[in-house]
């Protein structure tokens, strides 16, 4: 008599398994060869939406999504603005400014990225290889934008170690030169966003912002991992300061 097969969970074509109504989750090729960690973050690569919807639209980063989940909530992207990116390899943020701002030269329009490492080219922006703390860097903004900036944006953040303590440090600390560079740059009501850690800036971060800025929210876009503890600062309504309380900051 013939043994009849144990019933299990059942199983596509390719291995995949099926997770009750929820539909597939994909599963990684040889998980065996690889450790846990790496599998874990393989699969959750393979099974996030906003993953999948960054290969689909042909964006750069999942930040790209981020970042619009941000400007549809708070929209500070407009038509014809002056707009600087920090830190922006690998572009995802560049696609998504090009598109709002209507990136045109002829109509005031600038789009400005600066990053340590290359980044592939986007249609009329100006990508600069250099260090935002380099002293000369202020004056190359200055130029390509013909003028101070609209928007600074900052999605900086330090290569982790682990220590969550040190992290944060380090990610704040890129949080602090971004916001010493917007300062340098934007022009009168503009607006600053970038990337801070849970539990927000230090109090005399935040005073800085506060005393620089109209308005200052916190925000974590969907797109941004429940888990992570990334989030954003998003500051509008710049005011320059007179020269001698600049001094006293």
């Amino acid at each position: 008599m013939a043994r009849q097969a144990k019933p299990g969970k059942p199983k596509g074509s390719s291995g995949r398994s099926y997770r009750g109504h929820a539909g597939l989750t994909m599963r990684p090729r040889n998980m065996r060869s690889r450790k846990s960690s790496s599998n874990r973050w393989i699969e959750r690569q393979l099974n996030d939406p906003y993953v999948q919807e960054t290969h689909k639209r042909g964006l750069r980063s999942r930040a790209a999504i981020k970042l619009e989940q941000i400007e549809d909530k708070f929209p500070f992207l407009r038509p014809h603005m002056r707009v600087v990116d920090l830190g922006c390899a690998p572009g995802g943020w560049l696609q998504i400014a090009s598109q709002k701002i209507h990136l045109n030269k002829n109509k005031g329009a600038a789009l400005v990225g600066i990053d340590l490492l290359e980044t592939d080219p986007i249609g009329g922006a100006e990508i600069i290889v250099g260090d935002i703390t380099e002293p000369e860097m202020i004056e190359k903004v200055h130029h390509a934008i013909e003028g101070r900036a609209d928007v600074v944006m900052s999605d900086m953040a330090a290569a982790t170690t682990g220590h969550r303590a040190t992290d944060h440090l380090r990610t704040m600390g890129l949080l602090e030169l971004a916001l010493d560079f917007a300062i340098e740059v934007l022009s009168e009501d503009g607006t600053f966003l970038a990337k801070a850690f849970r539990g927000g800036a230090e109090k005399s971060l935040m005073d800085r912002l506060n005393l620089h800025f109209e308005k200052v929210r916190h925000i974590k876009p969907p797109a941004s991992r429940a888990e992570s503890v990334e989030t954003y600062i998003l500051a509008t309504g710049f005011k320059p300061l007179p020269p001698q309380e600049s001094d006293q900051e």
